[in-house]
């Protein structure tokens, strides 16, 4: 079998397996490497709240970067080093030479840390705590609610110290989610509250 014939069946197995909306192919747009973990990320985080499960990402093995290194896979790889420490990526497989099969975290993993010691409400989060007010009414209420949602779940009192920093404890998870030219931050915040609390009342 011709070589471009093995791409084209690789391709259409794939198509196969995860679909169209599950498959981010960086090789068909030659991005640097700092493009392609600036496209990598927020549409990590897009398929962790739709709940999509594995996704793959095509890099591409980098045969024409200098040295032979490829450049794209190799930033690609450390994002997703770093997105597993953050709860986003669950587990990386390699499926080809050139493209990885990413098990995406549920969106509860973005919030696991203790939270239950009074020296944490102690430690000031002065950026976040000043974006909270800059949000409008009915996307703070949301937000106050999860932050009291998770709370109750983890059996730590609602003081007013706890509830303000665990507010912006989400703000600062949620916030890199949101494209920076989003028009709409509030509708899109409320949207990813949402999805938290679904989460966090699947494992209820």
């Amino acid at each position: 079998m011709a070589s471009h014939d093995r791409t084209a069946l690789v391709r259409a197995f794939d198509e196969a397996r995860f679909g169209s909306a599950r498959i981010l192919d960086l090789r068909s747009r030659l991005p640097t490497a700092a493009e392609a973990v600036r496209r990598v990320e927020p549409w990590l985080r897009e398929r962790q709240i739709a709940r999509a499960g594995e996704v793959l990402i095509v890099t591409g093995r980098g045969r024409g970067s200098p040295g032979g290194v490829g450049v794209v896979r190799e930033a690609v790889h450390q994002l997703l080093t770093r997105l597993k420490r953050q709860g986003v990526v669950g587990r990386i497989v390699e499926h080809t030479p050139g493209s990885c099969v990413v098990e995406l975290a549920p969106m509860s993993a973005l919030y696991d840390r203790p939270v239950g010691s009074r020296s944490r409400a102690s430690a000031e989060t002065p950026t976040d705590l000043a974006m909270l007010g800059d949000l409008d009414e009915a996307t703070h209420a949301e937000l106050r609610l999860l932050a009291e949602y998770s709370l109750t779940q983890l059996g730590v009192p609602h003081s007013a110290a706890f509830v303000r920093h665990e507010m912006a404890r989400y703000f600062s998870v949620l916030v890199r989610s949101i494209a920076t030219d989003e028009t709409d931050r509030d509708g899109r915040l409320r949207l990813l509250i949402a999805a938290s609390r679904a989460a966090f009342e699947d494992n209820a």
